[in-house]
């Protein structure tokens, strides 16, 4: 009965651990005018989204958004190992949606978007 309590136990930390590693804020790469963007992943639905909260200028001063408040990422599905699949990912810039695939090994979040089998990967960074 010991063992079985301890394996659910040890089950559910590392659920937690893997939910606390795409949670929180990472830092996007920069953008072709230099700014960088501060996008926040939480759970929604039971699939992740990042939302937008903070735009930055190449100076690093914050500057408004009209894309604050909108999900960047969105239906990420956790496929363990710190990899997720099966969302989207808006480029705001270019107003397109396209499918989405990420990895995070550290503190780095590889976030590519792809069309048909071509993809673009950006790095970025947690932050907090």
């Amino acid at each position: 009965m010991r063992t079985l309590a301890l394996a659910a136990l040890l089950a559910l930390a590392g659920a937690a651990a893997q939910a606390d590693g795409i949670g929180g804020i990472f830092q996007t790469q920069a953008n072709d005018d230099g700014n960088v963007g501060m996008v926040q992943f939480y759970d929604c639905g039971g699939k992740y989204c990042g939302r937008l909260i903070k735009s930055f200028d190449k100076a690093g001063k914050e500057i408004k958004s009209p894309h604050a408040g909108k999900n960047i990422v969105a239906g990420m599905t956790d496929d363990g190992g710190g990899k997720f699949s099966g969302g989207t990912i808006w480029d705001p810039g270019a107003d397109k949606t396209y499918k989405s695939k990420m990895e995070l090994s550290g503190k780095t979040l590889n976030v590519s978007g792809c069309v048909a089998v071509f993809c673009k990967t950006q790095r970025w960074v947690k932050v907090k």
